[in-house]
């Protein structure tokens, strides 16, 4: 049976014992994103506002500087960088997040993280995170939280579908 370790793609595990408070999490970087990026997922997402498609209705009439990257497609790159994050074995329970400026065609976006709290309950591992989506110049234009769940070494496997216990260790 070959490695899953050195399988391309294969998300390796990680465990609660792995991390300390201020580990960063692995960066994901997109872009610079394109009209064609942007209209591509407004489309599969049925999203058809023009803000996201038309650029001369973005600029002219609602004022932006172009074509603005989706709401929806920023959440999706946070939950994967979380998902990432957690590896094969561990789940992305909670997230939260702000959207707190544009993101233009043209612009680079850069997911990343760090733990901010770590504890263990009922044999499962529980990182709270602090997540961002950044542009190209360092801009924070996402903010938020998330919350991961992972294994302890020689703990039970982090069940699916997840169901929080009664006591969680670690909250917002």
């Amino acid at each position: 049976m070959p490695n899953e370790a050195a399988q391309p793609g294969v998300r390796q595990r990680i465990c609660l014992e792995d991390l300390e408070v201020g580990t960063e999490l692995p960066r994901l970087v997109r872009g610079p994103m394109t009209t064609l990026h942007i209209m591509r997922w407004s489309a599969a997402m049925e999203n058809w506002h023009r803000i996201h498609y038309d650029q001369r209705f973005a600029r002219e009439v609602d004022g932006l500087p172009d074509v603005l990257v989706n709401g929806s497609w920023k959440q999706q790159v946070l939950c994967q960088l979380v998902k990432d994050f957690a590896g094969r074995d561990g789940w992305l329970w909670r997230i939260r997040f702000e959207f707190r400026d544009m993101d233009p065609a043209g612009n680079t976006i850069i997911a990343g993280g760090r733990v901010e709290e770590l504890a263990e309950h009922a044999g499962l591992g529980y990182a709270r995170l602090s997540i961002t989506l950044s542009n190209q110049l360092g801009r924070v234009t996402t903010r938020g939280a998330a919350i991961a769940v992972l294994p302890t070494r020689g703990g039970p496997a982090v069940p699916y579908p997840f169901r929080p216990p009664p006591a969680c260790p670690v909250t917002w």
